[in-house]
């Protein structure tokens, strides 16, 4: 019997590897085609980013074809979905550093801070109790419309304890808001040039941008339909609101944890604060970065490889997501969304005059 044992599990990482292998290399697969597509000048222009374009053709083959494979290819999506993604949100820390703040100055902190703490805290007055969400829902499409975009939504995922069909109703309200604001954002700037509404030049667009828009591609369309100044600014500002992402996640679990342990339940009895371990990786890695003692060429290859996780994840959800369970949320989330976009857009705007 012990020697079966010793036999059986000699050979557990081949047969995990058998089992992933389909599953993997499908996501994979996806993953490749849209960071090609994302490339391509049209999408470029529109802010069309890698992550969209995964999760929209792994949409288009989840509720098709993919069915079909679901039995083969499984484990390796589960893979793809949960333990890639985390190791993803861990290497986005790559793409910014502590010094980014002092870029944006105080007032750029204190706008992304204000926009995220009001526009999330908007989320859950309305989801919870205007619209009568469940909370997994309407966490994740906070976090989303706050943060930054997709990403926030795949890194709270596993701190909400949200579903797969939760996940991506929240993605499609990013992607669906976040695209109509790559084209408006541009055209409220010149409408206010040219009727003076608000004194603000290209700087002050850029942070308004970068403190506003959901996904960081649809920040580098809408500040280069502007200027480079305004590209540059949006940008950064955009990372200083994505460096929030790391205590945010922290905050959540914790008020999630002491939510529980209110309620008195048997589950809330037992749980204690579930520290994301992601998040931690995410600003130990950007802390390393800050240090400046990575070679440039580790610092892209890193960057390359966490667009490619991230892209993979991003497909794997897509292809377990089945469009009866979008349609079965309603139209209460979009509209959740599309009133945290409306207070994005014009109480971002405030803020952004009044702190710029």
């Amino acid at each position: 019997m012990n020697t079966l044992s010793a036999s059986s599990l000699a050979f557990q990482p081949w047969q995990w590897l058998r089992r992933t292998t389909p599953g993997l290399a499908l996501s994979t697969a996806v993953a490749l085609t849209a960071i090609s597509l994302a490339q391509l000048a049209w999408f470029t222009q529109h802010g069309l980013g890698a992550l969209t374009l995964a999760i929209v053709l792994g949409l288009l083959l989840g509720n098709t074809v993919y069915p079909r494979w679901a039995h083969a290819t499984t484990p390796g999506v589960a893979l793809s979905k949960q333990q890639l993604l985390r190791t993803g949100i861990v290497l986005y820390g790559l793409r910014l550093t502590f010094q980014d703040i002092g870029q944006v100055g105080w007032a750029g902190v204190a706008l992304d801070a204000l926009v995220l703490a009001s526009t999330f805290g908007l989320a859950c007055l309305l989801g919870l109790r205007v619209f009568g969400l469940d909370k997994r829902t309407t966490l994740l499409i906070g976090a989303g419309s706050s943060i930054c975009g997709a990403a926030a939504v795949l890194a709270t995922a596993p701190v909400a304890k949200g579903r797969t069909q939760d996940v991506a109703v929240a993605i499609a309200t990013v992607v669906v808001f976040g695209t109509v604001g790559t084209f408006l954002y541009p055209a409220l700037y010149q409408w206010n040039a040219a009727h003076g509404w608000l004194p603000m030049d290209a700087q002050q667009y850029g942070l308004y941008v970068g403190a506003t828009v959901h996904e960081v591609a649809q920040v580098v369309a809408a500040g280069a339909a502007v200027s480079p100044e305004a590209t540059n600014t949006a940008v950064i500002a955009k990372m200083v609101r994505v460096m929030m992402l790391a205590p945010f996640l922290l905050l959540l679990s914790a008020a999630l944890a002491r939510s529980l342990c209110q309620e008195g339940t048997a589950a809330g009895d037992a749980a204690g604060i579930s520290i994301p371990w992601f998040a931690l990786g995410f600003v130990a890695v950007a802390g390393i970065h800050s240090l400046g003692i990575l070679p440039d060429a580790v610092v892209r290859m890193g960057v390359e490889l966490d667009n490619l996780l991230l892209a993979i994840a991003m497909a794997a959800l897509g292809l377990t997501t089945h469009w009866q369970a979008v349609r079965a949320a309603g139209i209460k989330p979009l509209l959740l969304a599309a009133i945290l976009f409306a207070w994005l857009l014009g109480a971002g705007g405030l803020l952004t005059y009044w702190l710029g």
